[in-house]
């Protein structure tokens, strides 16, 4: 186990131009997987007794040039390639992805804005400020146990003029648009690939996108994605009479009313979905789909246990079963947002400048932004570097809780779990991410103090505080 992520932590280091910049990345994602709090990274300073000094030199580190979260996306996706088992559907890697928002008080730091939030939990507000992420996964694991092990999770919301100051070639994409363009970038590194998403992403937007990056690629990316209930789809176009303008389009179909008119067209299948069998009943078909667009999409009608849900594939000829299969995992990334933020606290960063605008709660729709009137050069590339460390945080924090499902994946039988960590119902044959942090923590000391031949322990070992020096110091 330690073997392998001494491997994957080695991989990284060509990502960084100078090595100093290297030994820190190793020290900040150790010290993500280990620490016992979320008070900042302070915390990794003393879940790893390093020098106390260190903290400068950290918070400098990520706003570092000698680094780019672009190269380490890169980099990371295909170490998940080499080393996880990666899910495919008719040699197709499945890619997830889905937005998360993330509350922040603070008003100098970038690309915080007012969040609506669409949920039934009583606890979570209707509108905070805060940031909003796109995440993009890949599915890794066998028929008893998956992760959807992150990859890309970046600002996809308030961050445009500040990505142009950097590349004035960039174009203002929303938040749908940019993860099927996240997406098709972690599909060229691992082979052609499914994207699985929710029904917000479903648009002609992203159609268009996909259609344009397809085009453009040797690599193949197809979409399966859940319909609105409202959804309209129509079919194909009558054959051409030689009389007027050749039609696009047949009669429109209201896809929620095929539920009643096809009824005894559906047919019934047993399922595993999320973890429970399940019969299914699911009516196949191909139908035209979007306003000017008119794309043949593949439409699967389900009902299960009262529900009736309408998923769509871009890929005409995918089994209508495995469609069914691939949209009951996409739920995997929301358990992986969640242990990202209780077991890693990926999303607990702190960085913010001065030379950011203060945040006005109050501002109205048409008002200009603030961060428009930002001008001078040196405040601009303050900004820059703070978006930059808030990025660059929690894609070290993906790196983090990703090791730590693949430690799940290939090395849960090795660990003793009752050692370490009471398990009320040890029924899975699979520990989760928090076991293996717990067993990481509980073992890290040991590891240093008798198998210092890794690299990586060099490295922590090199940081930390000087026994000698510590003593006499108290002394005095």
């Amino acid at each position: 186990m330690w073997n392998l992520i001494d491997r994957i932590l080695s991989d990284f280091r060509n990502m960084f131009s100078r090595q100093a910049s290297y030994e820190w990345f190793v020290v900040i994602v150790m010290g993500l997987m280990v620490r016992t709090d979320s008070l900042g990274i302070t915390s990794i300073i003393r879940e790893l007794s390093l020098n106390y000094e260190s903290y400068t030199t950290m918070n400098h580190f990520f706003r570092s040039n000698s680094w780019q979260v672009e190269k380490l996306i890169t980099c990371w996706t295909k170490i998940i390639k080499d080393v996880a088992p990666i899910c495919k559907v008719d040699e197709y890697s499945i890619i997830i992805g889905d937005g998360v928002k993330q509350g922040k008080e603070s008003k100098k730091m970038p690309g915080v804005k007012r969040l609506h939030q669409e949920s039934e939990n009583v606890s979570k507000a209707e509108y905070i400020f805060g940031h909003m992420f796109g995440g993009i996964g890949i599915l890794a694991g066998n028929a008893k146990k998956k992760f959807c092990i992150p990859v890309s999770i970046r600002i996809h919301d308030g961050v445009s003029t500040i990505r142009k100051w950097v590349d004035s070639g960039a174009e203002k994409t929303s938040h749908v648009v940019q993860t099927i363009i996240d997406g098709y970038e972690v599909a060229k590194n691992i082979g052609s690939s499914i994207l699985v998403l929710d029904r917000y992403f479903l648009s002609v937007n992203s159609l268009t996108k996909l259609d344009e990056l397809n085009k453009d690629s040797d690599c193949k990316m197809e979409l399966v994605v859940k319909a609105k209930s409202s959804c309209v789809a129509y079919e194909d176009a009558p054959k051409y009479s030689g009389k007027g303008r050749k039609p696009k389009k047949g009669n429109s179909i209201k896809v929620l009313e095929m539920f009643k008119t096809k009824k005894i067209c559906f047919q019934k299948a047993t399922l595993n979905i999320y973890g429970k069998h399940k019969e299914v009943s699911y009516y196949c078909i191909n139908l035209l789909w979007g306003a000017k667009l008119y794309k043949k999409l593949r439409f699967v009608l389900v009902y299960y246990d009262g529900i009736k849900s309408i998923l769509v594939s871009t890929k005409l000829d995918l089994d209508p079963i495995k469609i069914i299969e691939l949209y009951s995992w996409r739920f995997k990334i929301e358990c992986t947002f969640r242990e990202l933020k209780q077991v890693i606290s990926g999303f607990n960063y702190h960085f913010w400048s001065k030379a950011m605008p203060k945040l006005n709660r109050y501002k109205k729709k048409n008002e200009p932004e603030a961060i428009d009137s930002v001008t001078e050069q040196n405040k601009k590339q303050l900004i820059v570097s703070t978006l930059k460390a808030i990025e660059g945080y929690v894609m070290f924090s993906s790196i983090a809780i990703g090791m730590l499902q693949i430690i799940s994946l290939l090395y849960s039988e090795k660990l003793n779990k009752s050692f370490f960590r009471y398990l009320r119902t040890p029924s899975n044959d699979f520990v989760s991410e928090a076991t293996v942090a717990t067993y990481i923590r509980k073992s890290i000391f040991s590891i240093i103090a008798f198998n210092g031949h890794f690299s990586i322990i060099k490295i922590i070992k090199k940081k930390q505080i000087n026994p000698s020096f510590h003593e006499e110091k108290e002394a005095s």
